[in-house]
């Protein structure tokens, strides 16, 4: 982790935001790290709570929310999309007062590794930026600020107010969006647009020993 005196570490802020694995390292510590893959890791999660099923990090079939959950150690790590934005925040609410204490969170969309599965300096892999994410994470600190935790660093109120500008429209930039299309174009329309959906779900799957499960406070 960065020191406390990084430029890059939002450390002033209550809530941060940074771009996969890579970007949560750069980050100073946080309480709570939000993982927000839309398409599809945070969504399946957020599906299997709801069935009161469990997803584990092996075997998810997505590497990109895995690989940021698995990068997130010494914080309570929770899923969060679209569908479940509102929850999420009502959540993160309810363990500040549970801890009684300021919490510091860390809201990280997953985007989309290019190049080898394991990036770096001497691989050359990098994160591409996946508007899908940004939105979902928008979403998450949106609903945050309607309920009080609004001291974001300039990163999240970025996609905060994307979001809140581009609400209304979701459905069709995540279908006309690159990762969409990609989906679109396997069979998958139907898994874009119930992955588009806001605030449908109010279940915030929580990871614990390397599984996904629906928590409570």
């Amino acid at each position: 982790m960065p020191s406390a005196s990084s430029p890059f570490d939002q450390s002033f802020f209550q809530i941060g935001l940074e771009w996969g694995a890579e970007g949560l390292a750069r980050l100073a510590p946080a309480d709570i790290v939000v993982v927000v893959d839309v398409l599809r890791f945070s969504t399946q999660a957020v599906d299997a709570a709801a069935a009161g099923r469990t997803l584990p990090l092996a075997g998810s079939g997505s590497v990109n929310g895995a690989r940021v959950a698995a990068a997130a150690s010494g914080a309570v790590v929770v899923a969060g999309c679209l569908r479940n934005a509102g929850a999420v925040a009502r959540w993160i609410v309810a363990e500040q007062h549970r801890r009684g204490d300021r919490v510091r969170v860390a809201v990280i969309p997953a985007g989309e590794l290019t190049g080898p599965s394991e990036p770096g300096p001497s691989q050359g892999g990098c994160v591409r930026v996946a508007i899908e994410d940004q939105l979902g994470a928008g979403a998450v600190i949106a609903a945050l600020g309607d309920l009080g935790l609004d001291h974001s660093s300039p990163e999240a109120a970025v996609a905060c107010e994307a979001f809140r500008s581009l609400r209304g429209a979701v459905r069709h930039l995540l279908l006309a969006s690159g990762s969409g299309q990609e989906l679109v174009d396997r069979g998958l329309r139907d898994d874009v647009l119930h992955a588009a959906e806001i605030d449908v779900d109010d279940v915030v799957p929580v990871l614990r020993d390397g599984v996904f499960r629906a928590g409570s406070h």
